[in-house]
């Protein structure tokens, strides 16, 4: 017989329990792997405690569906993101709330009043086809990116460009992994 709280020795392990299964390795889910966004970083993998989080945040959580930003000028602000290359879904110049068409997700603008001001929050990462391309469509619309499209040690080459309303954005293109 063994200590008390202790199974006896003939008890099978539960094959459910996380514990009971071989640790994570490639085509595993619970693999965290290579860091798409730092080249030969690896992704922590979560701690015991956070393993069982992990894996029910990864069967809830599918995808940003959308993300809102606040304007203070509507009609200026759907010109500016038109003028990027969005797509009108919804709404427009002289609507409270306008939907543009952002890849498979969207971006939002809801109408502010003059009074209500807003400080750096973040900044919106917007993936393109070309970063090239979309920083010398910006320069044609007549906007100032922050800087000319690079790349970046983790991965991606992107400028920044600053909406009327202070709200920074990224546009960005992951690199070709290097050989």
């Amino acid at each position: 017989m063994g200590r008390p709280g202790q199974a006896p020795p003939s008890a099978q392990p539960d094959p459910n329990h996380p514990l009971s299964r071989p640790p994570p390795g490639p085509g595993d889910v619970r693999w965290c792997g290579p860091n798409p966004r730092r080249s030969g970083v690896a992704e922590r993998e979560p701690t015991h405690a956070q393993r069982p989080l992990v894996e029910e945040a990864r069967s809830i959580i599918e995808g940003l569906s959308a993300i809102t930003l606040a304007t203070h000028d509507m009609s200026r602000a759907v010109r500016f993101y038109q003028a990027l290359g969005f797509e009108l879904l919804h709404g427009g110049e002289t609507s409270s709330f306008t939907s543009f068409r952002a890849g498979v997700s969207y971006l939002n603008l809801i109408a502010q009043p003059m009074d209500r001001v807003w400080s750096w929050w973040g900044r919106v990462i917007v993936h393109v086809g070309d970063v090239d391309a979309a920083h010398e469509r910006a320069l044609a619309a007549g906007y100032r990116p922050t800087n000319p499209p690079r790349d970046a040690e983790w991965g991606e080459r992107y400028f920044h460009l600053t909406d009327p309303d202070g709200h920074e954005l990224s546009f960005a293109r992951p690199l070709a992994p290097h050989a």
